[in-house]
């Protein structure tokens, strides 16, 4: 079997198949499970026969270019596939779990009201998750990067009519956003270090590397200490694990394929392929270390204090991870590869099996409150030192409270305090400044040097101002819907003062925008004729719009810039005109870009989910 025929089969399977279980009907389940479960199974036996044959052939790591999307003088945006240990080791973990998850499944949601969108997510997440392990760029590894992020927020919101299951989702989702931010980041630095859109072989060959590294050495270490907030965010770990506990709010089989086996090790996936890139700089190999041990020493102590098992064996699978990416910073491949493999089994079996151990164990509850009154203890100083870390863990070290003080309280006191784009003023200001920006591009030639080095990092804090606003609004969707199509066009006028960036760019960039805009603006202004939309609660009018509300999701998707339109592709493209010295213009562009998919998917959220605003409908109980 050649590599090509095989990758192709192996990310043709899940594709074809989340395609054709969007046309089964609901009642379908049978026909639902078998696809699903088929789909993985034939995953196994491609990657144990692929597997075979590799190691027989010398086990030489395989690399192509699939397709070039767009290319111009000096950039090409490409998918490049690589086979290689890293790539069939998840492969062989990604397909036996699901296999096994999704017969586990068929039985398990059996008659559940989603069972058919159950199905369907699943097989969306192994399309992702296989695009991730087989990325052989960059570019490549970030559109399976943000199907998972899109599959994880659907899964953990699956019970849409109760209120935490949704408030969490979208927690999981803004902690993945920032992860977002070193993917980004990262790819528009290496781009500058290769002067290309550079492949993994070229990133960790290390004649390469160390040429493009000698004399940027500073740029080396951020790239790697970018690639470790992408990995912790989507690996829980400091200052991100509060969110794995959060996600276990959907169904079992979720929780098991998604947090305790596959998507949680991505982040090692993520360090694991960019290793030999970062390997020799002393200064984070040292981080990472004190990073990995600091997080297995916490989450191991806040496990312990968990009233709930799935939380018990959330923290326990972080502190594994941590001790995984301390083996992975010591160089220990194969020993990090063994972990992963044996804490993923481990964990999707305590998972699965959490529901039998919860009915067992409280049948054997005993209660002794007598002896409980009368124990007494001295007072020492490691008495009072025990029961300060005891409640230590019990408020998870206030890892929430941290992200809420340093990341989204001061974003919200930014967009309130931000009075000139209240209702009343917000589109004539708009206007106003991008009609002086457009004028501004058309006589570029009478400018000086010196403002045209300003303007672009304006427009950019202008966009990323507007992005804000359209995050904590709290009244109007449409407002929110078009300050983010506002933060886009801002974004793209900011780059056209840089050189090389032509009308074509625009097109890119805004095209899958401005259409999924109209889109959704259209949608809403049909719902407010007969329903009462706002962003100041949860409104479930999923119940009675489940076409508009899927529709609403891919537009929200749209304007996220997420791999269904040309604008995924415009993104990548700006960074590339983005130069080395305007960080500042990175940092915007790259935070606006992250604020707005959380803003749009915020509406969705708010408009489509939780429990339903008209009483008619059955509201599920409130979560402690």
């Amino acid at each position: 079997m050649s590599t090509i025929s095989f990758i192709h089969a192996y990310l043709g399977l899940p594709l074809l198949a989340f395609f054709a279980s969007l046309l089964l009907k609901k009642r379908q389940e049978s026909a639902l499970s078998i696809l699903s479960y088929s789909t993985a199974g034939l995953q196994l036996v491609l990657v144990l026969i692929y597997g075979y044959f590799w190691l027989r052939d010398g086990s030489n790591p395989t690399q192509f270019k699939e397709l070039s999307v767009y290319s111009s003088d000096n950039y090409e945006f490409f998918i490049d596939f690589l086979v290689d240990k890293l790539t069939l080791v998840f492969a062989f973990l990604g397909a036996s779990l699901s296999f096994l998850i999704t017969i586990y499944s068929r039985y398990y949601l059996h008659r559940e009201e989603g069972y058919k969108r159950f199905f369907n997510t699943i097989l969306f997440f192994n399309l992702g998750y296989t695009l991730i392990i087989f990325s052989g760029n960059m570019e490549t590894l970030f559109i399976g990067w943000e199907i998972l992020g899109v599959s994880s927020f659907l899964l953990i919101a699956f019970y849409r009519e109760r209120m935490l299951p949704v408030k969490n989702a979208l927690k999981v989702f803004s902690v993945y956003r920032i992860g977002d931010i070193g993917i980004i980041l990262a790819m528009w630095l290496l781009h500058h270090l290769w002067h290309a859109n550079v492949t993994f072989m070229e990133m960790n060959a290390n004649v390469n590397m160390n040429h493009h590294l000698s004399n940027a050495t500073g740029i080396g270490l951020l790239i790697a200490f970018l690639f470790y907030i992408s990995a912790a965010a989507k690996s829980a770990q400091l200052p991100f694990s509060s969110w794995l506990p959060r996600a276990m709010e959907g169904p079992t089989p979720s929780s098991a394929i998604f947090y305790g086996s596959m998507s949680v090790h991505i982040g090692a996936f993520l360090m694991l392929r960019t290793m030999h890139f970062w390997d020799q700089q002393e200064v984070f190999k040292y981080f990472l270390i004190a990073a990995g041990l600091l997080t297995a020493l916490i989450a191991s102590a806040i496990s312990r204090v968990q009233s709930s098992i799935k939380s018990q064996i959330a923290y326990a699978s972080i502190a594994q991870i941590g001790l995984i990416f301390v083996e992975i910073a010591f160089g220990w491949e194969n020993l990090a590869l063994t972990h992963i493999l044996g804490n993923a089994f481990l964990r999707t079996y305590q998972l699965l099996i959490s529901p039998s151990i919860v009915s067992h164990k409280i049948r054997e509850q005993q209660y002794q409150p007598e002896e409980l009154q009368g124990a007494k203890t001295k007072s020492t100083f490691w008495s009072r030192f025990q029961m300060r870390i005891y409640l230590l863990n019990l408020k998870e070290w206030n890892l929430d409270l941290l992200l809420y003080r340093t990341i989204w309280n001061p974003l919200k006191r930014i967009g309130r305090g931000w009075k000139i784009l209240n209702f009343q003023y917000v589109f004539w200001v708009m206007a106003i400044v991008l009609i002086i920006g457009v004028v501004l591009r058309l006589n570029e030639a009478q400018l000086s040097a010196q403002l045209l080095h300003q303007l672009p990092f304006f427009f950019a804090f202008w966009g990323f101002l507007i992005a804000v606003k359209a995050f904590t609004e709290r009244d109007s969707v449409r407002k929110s819907l078009t300050l983010i199509m506002f933060n886009h066009i801002s974004i793209s006028l900011a780059l056209s003062f840089n050189e090389h960036f032509d009308n074509t760019h625009h097109v890119w960039y805004l095209s899958g925008i401005v259409l999924s805009w109209a889109i959704g603006y259209f949608l809403l202004t049909r719902m407010r004729r007969t329903e009462w939309i706002s962003l100041d609660n949860f409104y479930g009018h999923i119940y009675e719009y489940p076409k508009t509300g899927f529709v609403f999701l891919l537009v929200c998707l749209g304007l996220s810039g997420f791999p269904i339109t040309p604008s995924f592709v415009g993104e990548d493209l700006i960074f590339s005109h983005i130069h080395l010295s305007q960080v500042g213009l990175a940092f915007f562009t790259a935070f606006s870009l992250v604020i707005n998919g959380l803003a749009t998917m915020r509406i969705y959220t708010r408009v489509f989910l939780g429990p339903h605003i008209k009483t008619y409908h059955q509201i599920a109980k409130r979560s402690s």
